[in-house]
C-alpha cells in the first residue's frame, strides 16, 4: 500500500511539472477580463490564509483523476466555522454537504473537489481528517463539503481509485502561494468545450477586499474568449500540429455541451451567508461569458465563503456574524467575481496539456492557433 501510494505521489509531482511547462496563462496572451486589478498571484490564494492542495492520480494508461482541497484558514475549521453559501445553476451533480450549508450558512471542513464516483471516499476522508484534528475529540457530526465533475472519458471512473487517504493528503499538503493549474488534482481528467480542461484560478481586488476563484472545468457549449467566438475558428476534432501519431490512432474527443463546472469563491470581505450566496450566483453567471450553454447534463455549482476573522462562528461569539457589509456595498464584489471566474476558466484551458488515457485523446487548446484567432478579431 505504501509503495503504491509513493508511486502515485511521484506521478502527481511529474504531472504538475509537465502541466506548467511552456503553457501560458490568460494574461500572457493579453487577456485580463474587466477593469479590476488582480492580486499578486492572480489566484484564490491571494485571499489571505486560503490554502490549496492537489493529489494527482496519473497511473498507467487508464487512470487520470485526483483530488483538490481548498482550506479557508489555518486554524481548526470545525471550531472556527466560516460563513458560507452555495448557489446551484443546474443541479445535475452531487454537491455533498450543501443542504446543511444552505440551512446554517456555515462551512466547517475544507472544500474537496474530485470525480463523481469518489464523492463517498472524499466524505469519508473529510470526516476522518476532521475528527483527528486537535480539539475535536468529542466531535460526532461532520458536514463535509464535496463537489465533483465526471472524468469518466479519460479515466477509469468505475475503478474507484480515489481513497480517503488521498483526500487527507490533499488537505495536509495544501499551501498558500501559487496554485498549480490545468491537468492536476480534480482537473486531471476533465474536459471543457471538447478541449482538455482542468483547474484554473484568478483573483480581483474590490476596494479594500479581495475575491479569489478556483474552478474545476468539465463543461461545454461554444467556447468564447474575451468576446472572441473561438468555437467558430478552432475545433477539438481538427488535426493539430502538436499531436503525436500515437494520439492520432485513438478516438479524439470533440465538443459536448454536457459536463459540469465546480466553482469555489473566497473573499476576505465581511459577508454573511445571504450575500455570499449572491456572490456565488455571479460566479455561475460568469460562465456565460466563456460560452457555456448550461445544458441539461451540466452540473453548475458555486461555493462561496468569507475568511474575515471577525465573522468566524465559534462557540463563544454565537451563531450570528458580528459585522457584515451592507447590501448596497457589494456590487464591486459582484463585478470582481464575474471577472475572476471568467479568467479562471481561461487559465484552466490554457494550462492544461493534451492527454491520452482510457483509450481516448483530449487535446489541449492550441496556443499558437488561439493567438492567431485573437489577432484576427482584433484582440
Amino acid at each position: 500500500m505504501r509503495t503504491r501510494l509513493a508511486a502515485v505521489i511521484v506521478a502527481a509531482v511529474v504531472s504538475v511539472a509537465i502541466t506548467a511547462q511552456g503553457r501560458p496563462r490568460a494574461r500572457d496572451l493579453g487577456i485580463a477580463p474587466g477593469a479590476g486589478e488582480s492580486g499578486t498571484l492572480n489566484a484564490i490564494t491571494d485571499v489571505a490564509g486560503v490554502r490549496v492542495g492537489h493529489v494527482t492520480l496519473a497511473v498507467g494508461d487508464r487512470v487520470r483523476t485526483g483530488v483538490t482541497a481548498i482550506v479557508p484558514h489555518g486554524g481548526n475549521l470545525f471550531r472556527e466555522k466560516v460563513p458560507g453559501a452555495v448557489f446551484v445553476g443546474n443541479a445535475f451533480g452531487k454537491l455533498a454537504g450543501s443542504t446543511q450549508v444552505e440551512e446554517l450558512g456555515t462551512i466547517e471542513t475544507p472544500i474537496v473537489l474530485t470525480n463523481t464516483l469518489s464523492v463517498g471516499a472524499a466524505l469519508d476522508g473529510l470526516a476522518r481528517w476532521t475528527v483527528a484534528q486537535p480539539g475535536n475529540d468529542n466531535v460526532r457530526s461532520v458536514n463535509g463539503l464535496v463537489g465533483e465533475t465526471n472524468d469518466g472519458t479519460l479515466s477509469d471512473i468505475r475503478g474507484f481509485h480515489v481513497t480517503a487517504e488521498h483526500v487527507a493528503q490533499a488537505i495536509s499538503g495544501a499551501k498558500e502561494g501559487a496554485v498549480a493549474e490545468g491537468a492536476v488534482g480534480a482537473g486531471t481528467g476533465t474536459i471543457a468545450f471538447g478541449w482538455k480542461g482542468g483547474i484554473g484560478t484568478s483573483s480581483r481586488k474590490s476596494g479594500n477586499w479581495m475575491v479569489g476563484v478556483l474552478v474545476q472545468t468539465n463543461f461545454g457549449g461554444r467556447l468564447t474568449i474575451a468576446g472572441v467566438p473561438v468555437w467558430r475558428e478552432l475545433r477539438p476534432g481538427a488535426p493539430s500540429p502538436g499531436v503525436t501519431s500515437r494520439d492520432q490512432s485513438l478516438p479524439v474527443v470533440t465538443e459536448s455541451a454536457d459536463g459540469s463546472c465546480m466553482i469555489v469563491v473566497a473573499t476576505d470581505a465581511p459577508l454573511d451567508a445571504r450575500d455570499l450566496k449572491r456572490l456565488a450566483a455571479r460566479a455561475v453567471f460568469a460562465l456565460a461569458r466563456t460560452g457555456s450553454t448550461y445544458s441539461n447534463g451540466s452540473g453548475d455549482f458555486a461555493i462561496a465563503f468569507s475568511t474575515n476573522a471577525a465573522n468566524r462562528l465559534t462557540e463563544t461569539n454565537g451563531p450570528q456574524p458580528r459585522s457584515v457589509l451592507p447590501t448596497d456595498a457589494v456590487s464591486g464584489l459582484f463585478e470582481a467575481v464575474l471577472d475572476a471566474t471568467e479568467e479562471a476558466v481561461y487559465n484552466s484551458l490554457l494550462q492544461a496539456v493534451t492527454t491520452t488515457a482510457n483509450g481516448r485523446t483530449v487535446r489541449a487548446l492550441p496556443v499558437d492557433e488561439l493567438r492567431a484567432v485573437l489577432k484576427k478579431y482584433g484582440r
